[in-house]
């Protein structure tokens, strides 16, 4: 089992600072559970035509793949902070494991969703629920998944979302579900069978 770390609502800036740490260091395995404070990410092939109108939230130019995103307290976001080199996981497989754990999540409270393979992230109909962005250095993975739980969803509207003109976002609450704990606390599980099925 990879140790899960709960740090509660965090800066952005600070906690991708800690994963590069992470990265650069000789620490074991782990999975951080994280919100963050109102913040728009762009990443590498982002293109600045996506941000509309950014206002007074911060724009964070950053590491991982993928376009541009917001993040945002009610938002619960995995990290997967893991030696996949050694762990012997393709980044394939493990973006499909942490799409699927979203998958899982939700039909577990009675929520029907799906992965594209040309759109990462997971939907729910046409609107995206959950938006994914990864890094591999050194054979080790960080940055991660984000699901849209409990959240102000007026934000994404300043953005092209992933880089998709007019692309309608939703939480799980516009669909029945508040529960932010129950969330933190079945998520993760899902996300380690998925590795542990992948010789984790």
């Amino acid at each position: 089992m990879i140790p899960l770390h709960w740090r509660g609502l965090q800066d952005y800036s600070s906690c991708w600072e800690s994963m590069r740490a992470w990265v650069d260091s000789s620490a074991p395995d782990q999975l951080w559970a994280v919100e963050h404070a109102p913040v728009y990410t762009q990443g590498q092939a982002g293109k600045p035509e996506h941000l509309l109108f950014a206002g007074d939230i911060p724009v964070v130019q950053t590491d991982r793949g993928g376009q541009i995103t917001y993040h945002g307290p009610g938002q619960l976001i995995l990290y997967p902070l893991i030696d996949i080199k050694a762990a012997r996981i393709g980044v394939r497989d493990l973006i499909t494991a942490l799409e699927q754990s979203v998958v899982d999540v939700l039909a577990q409270r009675g929520i029907y969703a799906s992965a594209r393979k040309r759109a990462p992230g997971v939907y729910v109909g046409a609107a995206k629920i959950s938006s994914l962005g990864l890094r591999v250095r050194k054979g080790r993975s960080f940055h991660g998944i984000a699901l849209n739980v409990d959240m102000d969803l007026a934000p994404f509207d300043g953005i092209n979302p992933c880089g998709y003109q007019s692309l309608p976002m939703t939480d799980a609450r516009r669909l029945g579900i508040t529960d932010l704990e129950a969330f933190k606390q079945a998520w993760p599980r899902h996300l380690m069978r998925h590795l542990i099925a992948l010789g984790y």
